[in-house]
């Protein structure tokens, strides 16, 4: 047992994230004692508005630690936000274009409706980019922003969407009911650095000890959740965290790690070059003003370094 003061520590999460497969490793640091083994305990607060809202509530003392999508904390940091990243969450995740059924090739999509994120988000700009990869530019399809997996598989049930980027089981689960994928994200998009975790630096700086105890119960969960050893245990902990059944765990689980496609991180590390591929997408679009900063500016590896973890 670690020697400190136990503590509560209040983490923002992104509502449309709770029953998703990023949540599992949350789940295995409290089940498997991860926390309390640092003697921390996690107070989740769900911040209503999707992860554009993340930082801002970081910012109002809502919470002490957030996941947030890193663009929105680039924008935040470029603000004047003392919002930091310490660690990685979702790293390079894989998302399907998923589109009706009689839909079948990326010429179809001309001038139909498609569901796709807020337009900084990476999910945008790689299905963008995947989209262009098949010859369709930004005039050849209408767009609909839609915060969250969940929210875009609705609007492809009800119909009123004619293609969504889906992550994680909800991809798997439309293609099983027969929905068809076009292609998934990473063809476009090889690697990046999707989310983050953040604290505010001036926190940070005071809760050192806390933020080393946090990284290195989540460092032994990511490393639990990758471990062959764990495979059934793992895959039957994703079946109770999103509801879906053990079969699509199974292919969510094969398509992370046979072969590892750097989806989750290893142990938290944050990988610079990822975050400056997304700098570099942001600035491709005018989001910020050339020349960008580098990726230093908006993460502190301290913590990490402290927990022992490497990149």
């Amino acid at each position: 047992m670690a020697s400190a003061e136990p503590i509560t520590l209040r983490f923002g999460q992104i509502p449309s994230t709770v029953r998703g497969t990023s949540s599992v490793y949350l789940h295995l640091a409290d089940s498997k004692g991860f926390l309390s083994r640092e003697d921390i305990k996690l107070e989740r607060v769900l911040i209503p508005g999707g992860t554009d809202k993340m930082v801002a509530a970081l910012e109002r003392g809502e919470v002490d630690v957030t996941q947030t999508a890193t663009p929105y904390l680039i924008e935040a940091v470029l603000r004047g936000s003392n919002a930091v990243g310490i660690a990685s969450e979702t790293a390079n995740p894989i998302y399907s274009l998923i589109v009706k059924p009689e839909i079948a090739s990326y010429s179809e999509l001309k001038g139909r409706l498609i569901g796709l994120s807020l337009s900084i988000d990476m999910i945008s700009v790689s299905m963008r980019k995947l989209l262009a990869l098949h010859g369709l530019g930004a005039t050849d399809y209408r767009v609909k922003e839609l915060v969250g997996t969940p929210v875009r598989f609705d609007c492809l049930k009800t119909g009123e969407c004619d293609a969504v980027p889906l992550s994680q089981p909800e991809d798997l689960i439309a293609t099983a009911a027969g929905y068809r994928r076009l292609g998934i994200s990473t063809e476009a998009v090889s690697a990046f650095q999707f989310q983050l975790l953040a604290v505010k630096r001036a926190w940070g700086a005071e809760h050192k000890d806390v933020l080393v105890r946090f990284l290195r119960a989540l460092a032994s969960s990511f490393r639990y959740f990758r471990d062959p050893a764990h495979r059934e245990e793992v895959i039957q902990t994703m079946v109770t965290v999103t509801g879906t059944p053990e079969a699509i765990a199974r292919q969510t689980l094969a398509l992370y790690l046979e072969p590892d496609r750097g989806v989750m991180p290893k142990a938290g590390e944050m990988s610079l070059p990822g975050l400056a591929q997304v700098i570099a997408f942001m600035e491709e679009r005018g989001v910020i003003k050339s020349p960008a900063p580098g990726p230093e500016r908006f993460v502190d590896r301290q913590y990490l370094q402290a927990a022992g973890i490497s990149d």
